[in-house]
């Protein structure tokens, strides 16, 4: 496959039309729908449905155009990140991570970074562990940032100097409002609302003295923002880790850490054997530093 064609395709995705595409890659039109039929031969698969006044992807095409963004993302990291002057750091550096403040020595890092090479170019992603590993893996990231537990087995890490709190975010009129903190009897009657990554957590299990699926499990989140626009609805109790959603001043809501104390460590982990750009490499000597 050209990489070419696969931004044509990516194009065309967006646009829903091969004429709308053609003229924002001032490409005439014939010329497109042969690149794009020459692309379907070669996979042996039919990527669009072709309508009237716009074009839809197929099945196969849904899972192409997944592809091809990540192939080209990473082409374009590549090229970068590549061939830099000896006496000039200029390229990119990816980071992922989770929901947790310990992103703040991150940004901290990254500042200093920039204020001495401020060629450097960063870009952050958000998601659960599950998110940064797959992307880790295919090359889209050069750091994650993961809360424990997570499999380090493949990854080279260093323990961050920060841990996360767990607790449950709720109401300030809920009944267990008042309480300093929650311990596991308070909550096992409650409709619970608990990150997809935590979902199969023995050390929560543990905390709880029981199956996280013989609880009250009554919904899921990847990132807690959202979650606690559901707990904001009285729908539930959401556990979480502190310090994410604001509980000060007006806000509905408020944080109770768990009772047993349930910390969680953080790590910042990459492929084992990886190859750095100068950027990321200079990324990672100041993360040391600082740590």
């Amino acid at each position: 496959m050209d990489i070419r064609v696969l931004r044509y395709f990516i194009t065309v995705a967006n646009q829903e039309s091969i004429s709308g595409a053609a003229n924002y890659l001032h490409l005439s039109q014939p010329t497109l729908s042969r690149q794009l039929n020459d692309l379907e031969k070669e996979l042996g698969a039919t990527l669009f449905t072709r309508g009237n006044r716009k074009i839809s992807l197929t099945e196969e095409g849904m899972f192409l155009l997944e592809k091809a963004k990540e192939i080209v993302n990473l082409v374009d990291k590549t090229e970068a990140n590549f061939n830099q002057a000896e006496e000039i750091i200029r390229g990119e550096i990816y980071i992922g991570g989770g929901e947790t403040e310990a992103m703040s020595l991150i940004a901290k890092t990254l500042k200093e970074v920039l204020t001495v090479y401020p060629d450097i170019k960063f870009h952050t992603y958000s998601g659960n562990a599950d998110d940064i590993a797959s992307k880790l893996d295919s090359g889209l990231l050069d750091f994650g940032i993961v809360i424990e537990p997570a499999d380090k087995q493949k990854y080279n890490y260093i323990q961050l100097p920060a841990t996360d709190t767990w607790g449950v975010l709720m109401l300030k009129t809920s009944p267990l409002a008042d309480k300093p903190f929650i311990e596991p009897k308070d909550l096992v009657d409650k409709p619970l609302i608990i990150s997809r990554q935590t979902a199969n957590s023995n050390e929560l299990a543990g905390w709880f003295g029981q199956e996280i699926e013989s609880l009250n499990i009554i919904g899921t989140y990847n990132l807690l923002y959202n979650a606690s626009l559901m707990v904001k609805e009285n729908i539930g109790y959401a556990l979480c880790i502190d310090k994410l959603i604001n509980t000060t001043g007006d806000s509905d809501l408020c944080f109770r850490p768990l009772s047993p104390k349930l910390e969680a460590s953080l790590n910042i982990i990459w492929k084992k054997h990886q190859t750095f750009s100068k950027a990321a490499t200079k990324f990672l000597h100041q993360l040391r530093k600082n740590i």
